[in-house]
């Protein structure tokens, strides 16, 4: 049965603001899919997590799409980002409460707080500028952000 859009946001106002989105989907607390972006892209924040679900299930490019067999073992995540600041060095990081986005020219690298395996703020900058293609030895502007995380 699906529910009508109006139903839900009567239920909950924050959808119909507009929001940046990140939507992780796991399975067995595995990556299986994530996709998200820096601005918001759609009329509103309720619209952005089903685009962005649909996409980290089917449209993330480093994995399959789900299949069938795979929905009752997926775990969903969505993470509603907060707005990105600058920051002066490594010192303003912490990667269980910021994530992070590294910048050199048009490229960039972003990287969701909180990640288990990420304990350190120079592990998360080193992840976040591979997946920005910047080289170690670049210069980088650092920003930082907050979210809030739903399961």
């Amino acid at each position: 049965m699906l529910i009508p859009m109006e139903s839900i946001y009567e239920q909950c106002e924050m959808l119909r603001r507009r929001a940046a989105v990140f939507v992780t989907v796991r399975i067995h607390h595995e990556l299986r899919g994530c996709i998200g972006s820096l601005e918001p892209t759609y009329r509103d924040t309720a619209v952005e997590i089903i685009e962005n679900a649909i996409s980290a299930a089917f449209r993330d490019p480093r994995f399959a799409p789900v299949c069938a067999d795979e929905l009752p073992d997926l775990s969903i995540s969505v993470d509603i980002l907060k707005s990105m600041e600058p920051v002066g060095g490594v010192g303003d990081l912490d990667p269980t409460r910021y994530g992070v986005v590294v910048r050199n020219g048009k490229r960039r690298g972003l990287l969701l707080p909180g990640i288990e395996q990420i304990t350190s703020v120079e592990e998360q900058i080193a992840i976040a500028r591979a997946k920005g293609d910047i080289e170690e030895h670049e210069t980088v502007d650092l920003y930082r952000f907050e979210v809030d995380r739903y399961y």
